[in-house]
């Protein structure tokens, strides 16, 4: 597939539906081996379950749903805490009866069987909240002690898969030209190069006046362009805050938005910053975090507060009663009347909530769901005027059409040299089959190539506009990924140029630690070599069936990490203010001591860590060999979010013989740090144990 060649649309459909088969293929066959050959232990460590949970508390939800409120077993948890795990709001999960420590696999099969599907829709300290799928087993009274398991999920690829055959299906007659554009059958319309002079657009009232310049100029880009758009946010250039003058603008011209992210959490973000504003608006799905600026504006509230939802109000708890009652009654006849009850009921509910939705959403000038949020019934025949996507380059293509298929117009924010969404299935680079046979499918295209990638592809910098005034990172620490990735065209904003560790709002020390934004922590020499991490039959992020098997890990380096986040606690930089990152999950399990030690350190993979900032950031590479091997830590979207996390301090370990080896990018970086940082040679014999 070659840049600016316009596209078959039946095909790239075609194409995109084989990659989703086999990618949720691969996570279905993932999830089943790591459920059918580790403990449930084991899958906690790993943070794909919570074990020893029982059931507190059942009532309906939006949607006639169960929620289930989960809590820790007293018998097993003195705290009342949950333990530590990686469930996260928005995970599909299965919740069934947990199987004794010497089941057999058989016997975990068919309790997972009777368990139930639900997705997570809150989660808490002490408890964990599911909204369980009706699938008629909510019969399941979960009366002893329970488990819940991270699973592959299904919905969203289905939302997917349905937007693919939606768009394989349509004839040429029923392109958009917003299709048109974005399959290269037709050109973008031309927008005048400087909309600073033009008459309608060059006399904005700014809603923000402390804007800069390219955020001006990306706004007033995103208004002319009549099809497609894209915001070019490097890290810290405040790609949200103009997206919100964005949206405010659209407002004024009595526009209809809908805005979409692939997280619940880049949603919300949206959602907290303008609502302060006081415009209709709805949030589609579950708020992942419940704060009261988001929760305000959620379905689930407002069907509640408003008049119709008064109504639906009422046979909600009337369900709820039903649902109590089937606890009390032990007879087997009264039982299934009341399930009976509940059917019709649920029926009920769901036809007046979805007509006070249907209103509440027809109401509002700005819509806010995840991508595959906006395919959900609540805006089936509704229509925007234009289709806000947020972190377009963190999203798989196909997710991204749930929202576009029927819009007029998009535009696409986010940052092509960080990390594209992850990608499960290794081999989705491979030759892959259509379904029906007669498909062309088209070669090259992978799950990889995201919307924002292949629209700059086929149509070059003349639909793009970048944020270059960067609000996050001192000037020395920013100058690498500038000049290297961004064309040298970031510029430090003057209040965080010079910033350093000591001028932090409370007292920090002045010394070497903290008076220097870059420093490299260079262990060359090999007294320090990497680790391959053994199999451990129990633990799945080190097993066959995990793809983290081929982890690495560096105890030595870790060493130098807990050395010197010690330092910058000694000199009075606070735990809460310094991260640390790392390419390798296995490497984050050396480094667990450090969060006893400073519980309010952050440890993170640095996959994990994308779109997040802290004052210090110490970057553990890990790799040291004598072939020079550095595996992915060669990508230079990852080492891009590694190096661009901190404000005032960036410390990088690592062994410069290795890794300026793996390509010509990490020799760059490698002798830029050798030239500009405060260079540091380890002492091996200074290492303790601490």
């Amino acid at each position: 597939m070659t840049a600016r060649d316009p596209i078959d649309v039946s095909s790239f459909a075609s194409t995109q539906l084989a990659l989703l088969d086999r990618e949720l293929q691969s996570e279905i066959d993932d999830t089943s081996r790591l459920i059918s050959s580790h403990s449930p232990a084991g899958l906690q460590r790993a943070g794909l379950a919570i074990t020893n949970l029982v059931p507190c508390s059942r009532r309906t939800g939006l949607g006639g749903k169960t929620l289930l409120e989960l809590g820790p077993d007293g018998a097993t948890c003195a705290t009342g805490e949950l333990p530590g795990h990686g469930i996260r709001t928005g995970d599909m999960v299965l919740v069934a009866e947990q199987p004794a420590g010497g089941a057999k696999r058989r016997e975990v099969k068919e309790l997972e069987k009777k368990g139930s599907r639900g997705v997570v829709t809150k989660v808490q300290k002490a408890a964990v909240h599911v909204a369980l799928d009706d699938d008629g087993k909510d019969e399941v009274p979960f009366s002893g002690r329970v488990w819940l398991v991270k699973l592959a999920d299904e919905v969203t690829y289905r939302r997917m898969k349905q937007s693919m055959e939606k768009l394989q299906k349509m004839g040429e007659a029923e392109y958009s030209s917003f299709i048109r554009v974005s399959f290269g059958l037709s050109g973008p319309s031309p927008v005048a190069s400087n909309l600073a002079k033009s008459e309608e657009l060059g006399t904005i009232e700014w809603v923000d006046p402390t804007l800069n310049e390219s955020q001006k100029d990306a706004i007033r880009f995103a208004l002319a362009s009549r099809d497609v758009a894209l915001i070019h946010g490097p890290p810290g250039t405040g790609k949200s805050h103009t997206l919100i003058e964005l949206i405010l603008q659209l407002i004024k011209q009595k526009q209809r938005i809908l805005v979409c992210g692939p997280s619940n959490i880049s949603v919300d973000n949206i959602v907290e910053r303008l609502s302060p504003h006081k415009i209709p608006l709805v949030r589609l799905g579950h708020p992942a975090r419940l704060l009261p600026s988001v929760l305000n504006h959620s379905l689930d509230v407002l069907t509640n507060t408003s008049e119709a939802g008064a109504i639906v109000k009422d046979v909600r708890a009337e369900m709820d009663s039903k649902q109590a009652s089937i606890k009390k009654t032990k007879s087997g006849k009264e039982r299934r009347q009341i399930y009976a009850d509940l059917k019709e009921l649920r029926k009920e509910y769901r036809e007046r909530e979805r007509r006070c939705v249907s209103n509440l959403v027809a109401g509002s000038r700005v819509v806010l769901a995840t991508l595959h949020g906006a395919g959900g019934f609540q805006l089936r025949n509704d229509e925007f005027d234009v289709v806000i996507i947020d972190e377009a380059s963190q999203a798989l293509e196909a997710q991204c059409w749930v929202p576009l298929l029927a819009a007029k117009k998009a535009v696409c924010a986010g940052d092509h040299l960080q990390l594209p969404p992850t990608i499960k299935s290794l081999n989705s680079r491979g030759s892959v089959k259509a379904k029906d046979g007669k498909a062309t499918l088209i070669k090259g295209l992978t799950l990889e190539t995201t919307l924002f990638d292949r629209l700059l592809a086929l149509h070059g910098p003349s639909i793009k506009r970048m944020l270059t005034t960067q609000y996050r990172m001192h000037e020395r620490i920013m100058r690498f990924p500038s000049d290297e990735l961004y064309e040298s065209k970031l510029v430090a904003a003057d209040g965080v140029k010079a910033r350093l560790l000591r001028d932090l709002e409370y007292e920090v020390q002045e010394c070497e630690d903290t008076t220097e934004p870059v420093i490299f922590i260079d262990t060359q020499g090999g007294d320090f070599p990497e680790k391959s991490e053994e199999d451990d039959k129990d633990d799945p992020r080190k097993g066959k069936a995990s793809p983290h098997s081929e982890s690495k890990s560096n105890e030595m380096e870790a060493a130098l990490v807990r050395q010197h986040v010690g330092r910058l606690v000694d000199a009075g930089v606070r735990p809460e203010d310094i991260a640390v990152v790392t390419p390798y999950n296995a490497q984050l399990g050396v480094l667990a001591p450090l969060k006893e030690k400073f519980p309010g350190v952050e440890l993170g993979s640095v996959d994990g860590f994308q779109g997040r900032e802290k004052e210090a950031v110490i970057v553990s590479l890990v790799r040291s060999n004598p072939d020079g091997e550095v595996g992915f830590l060669g990508d230079k979207r990852r080492l891009n979010v590694a190096m661009t996390r901190p404000k005032r301090s960036l410390t990088v370990i690592g062994d410069s013989e290795t890794v300026k080896r793996g390509s010509h990018f990490l020799k760059k970086w490698m002798e830029f740090l050798e030239d500009e940082a405060d260079l540091r040679y380890p002492d091996v014999t200074s290492i303790g144990s601490d």
